[in-house]
């Protein structure tokens, strides 16, 4: 199945995969990779356009999108009228030509998501829980499988492509953080839910860092220019990120760049601590709970949340702080142009949180470089499911953004 898809009538079709053979496939392949990679990030675009972006003739290009036309993967777009010559047929992405399931392992809350090759969730299933634990994640995660896999046509089956997985690195760390017993979560030491998911599954199993898959989620799916540099953080249960440079995701040495939670920031009380302490949902929680206030409403749905100012103001502030620090330390550290924030929390809140980050950079001495700016994600709180998704598809179908050419200039 990872060399063909399924073009309308059922039958196998090429498919932009990686393939054993001549230094011809092999090329072609990677060509097919660029022109989808070309589509996603610049939207829809004519053989011409595409010719001039990569170099390729145009009689290359016209094979090579016939094949992937005929494979379900691209779909025409009406004719663009010129002053001279023949109208011009741009092609985009077709929403069905492959799909791809995302499963997100969080500390409250595990979910599942189907989405189309544009990004769009197509359904979705929901696990809460107190701490999470594999063999349950395996049980939910096969359930999820059938449940949102059984409704398709036979024709969508065939599309899948592929099953993401977004997992808390060292998830045994964090049984104190839970407020569980010490050794409570020991079993994630030895189990590996990505090979027995693989071991089962007829597509692909891939597994990354979930605020990892979250920031490649922005890249793939985002909908608005970001720089080439650039360090993501979004805020879930614990704190997480990633580090964008020249356009691509850098994963570093151990795979474990941009693991914002464990960066030391100043307290605000002459110490320092891990930003996980001052800047995650958790602390947010405990907030609540100190109150006599079940923070249990906050992993039910993010963008409406019942909270008290005299609560929510301290958090925000300590956080705004904590993340600023992180902004200036990066930025000076990889000459970043942006800090990227999202999170499992309501668009104001997040509003507000660029807003404080942004006030306490202004009390920060930034002489020496250039201040980083702070943008807002906008994929939202669905990015590290969406960026489980995103692995197989990114496996598959694309090819490192940062070597992409800018998009050509359009007539008037």
């Amino acid at each position: 199945m990872q060399g063909s898809v399924k073009d309308e009538t059922g039958r196998d079709t090429p498919s932009p995969t990686p393939k054993i053979g001549t230094d011809h496939s092999a090329m072609r392949a990677r060509n097919e990779r660029l022109v989808l990679s070309l589509i996603r990030r610049h939207g829809a675009l004519a053989k011409s356009e595409i010719a001039r972006l990569t170099g390729l003739s145009a009689q290359t290009v016209s094979v090579i999108m016939r094949g992937l036309e005929s494979a379900g993967l691209l779909k025409r777009e009406s004719p663009v009228r010129g002053k001279v010559g023949q109208p011009t047929v741009p092609m985009s992405l077709a929403p069905e030509g492959a799909l791809f399931l995302g499963l997100k392992v969080g500390r409250r809350r595990t979910e599942m998501v189907l989405i189309d090759f544009l990004g769009q969730v197509m359904a979705s299933t929901v696990m809460r829980h107190d701490y999470p634990t594999p063999d349950g994640v395996l049980a939910f995660a096969r359930q999820s499988v059938a449940e949102l896999t059984t409704p398709l046509s036979e024709k969508l089956k065939y599309r899948i492509q592929g099953l993401g997985i977004g997992l808390p690195f060292q998830l045994w760390d964090w049984a104190e953080s839970l407020g569980l017993p010490a050794g409570a979560m020991d079993d994630w030491r030895h189990r590996e839910i990505g090979a027995e998911l693989g071991a089962e599954m007829p597509w692909p199993v891939l597994m990354e860092n979930d605020a990892s898959a979250a920031c490649n989620a922005e890249l793939i799916f985002g909908n608005r220019a970001l720089p080439r540099d650039f360090v993501y953080a979004f805020l879930g249960f614990f704190v997480g990120g990633g580090l964008v440079l020249g356009g691509s995701m850098f994963a570093g040495h151990n795979g474990n760049a941009g693991a914002l939670a464990s960066m030391p920031v100043p307290d605000g009380a002459g110490g320092a601590r891990q930003l996980v302490e001052l800047a995650s949902l958790c602390a947010l929680e405990h907030a609540l709970m100190a109150r006599g206030r079940d923070g249990a409403f906050l992993w039910e749905s993010a963008p409406d949340w019942d909270l008290d100012e005299e609560i929510v103001a301290p958090w925000l502030a300590q956080a705004a702080r904590a993340l600023a620090h992180v902004a200036a330390s990066a930025g000076a550290l990889c000459d970043l142009q942006a800090m990227v924030i999202d999170g499992w929390l309501p668009e104001s809140l997040r509003s507000r949180l660029i807003a404080g980050i942004e006030a306490e950079l202004d009390k920060i001495a930034l002489s020496g470089m250039a201040r980083p700016t702070i943008l807002a994600g906008t994929v939202g709180p669905l990015a590290r499911a969406m960026g489980a998704a995103s692995l197989p598809l990114s496996n598959k179908f694309l090819v490192e953004f940062g070597g992409l050419p800018d998009a050509p200039a359009r007539e008037p």
